[in-house]
């Protein structure tokens, strides 16, 4: 690690991937958002993206570590035993994320490109999380 990857504070700077695969994640969070800015054409959004509101909703439940880590991010100093909980939560979470989409297609739903799309960035995604050795030191306990 290099200095630059520490802020003023001194602590470990979260990499930039890691934003990314929190997106990822919280993917079906970040339509709802959307679903609800775009007042009249939530409904039609959403459908567009889950013809079945089940899967909706079920949609939401992965992305739960993602979004907490989104907000805890700024303030994992404060609340370092639970920051520690949630690298775990985000790779099960990203596992689930990973099994999902085949489920669907075994279920029945076409195969198509965005979800192909999404296995393969799901894919990625997890090892990244598993492998990446700063992303690990992030959320490790810090040393006093």
């Amino acid at each position: 690690m290099s200095p630059a990857d520490y802020d003023s504070y001194g602590r470990l700077r979260l990499p930039f991937l890691f934003w990314c695969v929190l997106l990822l994640q919280a993917r079906t969070w970040v339509l709802f958002v959307m679903a609800g800015a775009s007042r009249g054409q939530g409904d039609a959004l959403l459908t567009l993206f889950y013809p079945d509101h089940d899967n909706f909703w079920l949609g939401l439940l992965p992305g739960i570590p993602a979004v907490l880590a989104f907000l805890l991010s700024g303030r994992r100093h404060v609340f370092p035993r639970f920051w520690r909980v949630l690298r775990p939560l985000i790779i099960a979470a990203q596992i689930l994320l990973l099994l999902w989409q085949p489920l669907l297609w075994f279920k029945g739903e076409a195969v198509n490109g965005v979800g192909l799309g999404l296995l393969v960035a799901d894919i990625v995604a997890l090892a990244w999380l598993t492998t990446n050795p700063r992303c690990r030191a992030c959320f490790a306990m810090p040393q006093h």
